[in-house]
């Protein structure tokens, strides 16, 4: 029986504090034992790496990183992001950024590159502190240290709802 392939992204920069939220969580995942289908990769600032990745056929792509949404530090999100249409992508210049990865941006990468991730979610966190460009900030905010946990939890039910619904599929 074939199984879905999944990508679990961690996004991040280790010296701007909360921003290490999706490296974090990685971290955490990568100690756990997986199917052999999920592949968890820290890609901290890489943000054309991420893009190639995100170029192979995978049923999912989970993308764990800070999101601010203006909620509390700490609080968790699950976003699916629209992907613009490839032509719009193409019209624009995609500019990747040296010290960050902007999901979206890679996304829009990818589009014009003529990838088509089938699915592509966001398990976010709100934080608390970015730091800042020139005196950074190492480590997590308590309230963003405290979600990780929730956030691996999240991160393995979606994994396993996704393979729910492809062995669902395949009876069908």
């Amino acid at each position: 029986m074939s199984m879905p392939r999944i990508l679990v992204a961690g996004i991040g920069n280790i010296f701007l504090g909360d921003d290490a939220f999706g490296v974090e969580v990685v971290r955490g995942l990568s100690r756990r034992a997986l199917p052999d289908y999920v592949r968890v990769v820290d890609y901290g600032i890489r943000g054309l790496d991420l893009a190639y990745a995100l170029m192979d056929d995978y049923d999912l792509a989970i993308l764990v990183d800070a999101a601010g949404r203006g909620g509390e530090p700490g609080t968790l999100y699950v976003l699916e992001p629209e992907l613009s249409d490839a032509e719009a992508a193409e019209t624009r210049a995609v500019a990747m950024e040296a010290h960050g990865l902007n999901p979206m941006l890679v996304l829009e990468m990818v589009r014009a590159m003529g990838g088509r991730p089938r699915q592509v979610l966001v398990v976010g966190c709100e934080p608390a502190t970015l730091g800042d460009e020139f005196e950074g900030a190492m480590g997590l905010s308590p309230a963003v240290e405290a979600a990780v946990a929730g956030a691996i939890a999240i991160v393995e039910s979606l994994i396993a709802r996704v393979a729910q619904h492809h062995a669902a599929k395949l009876v069908a």
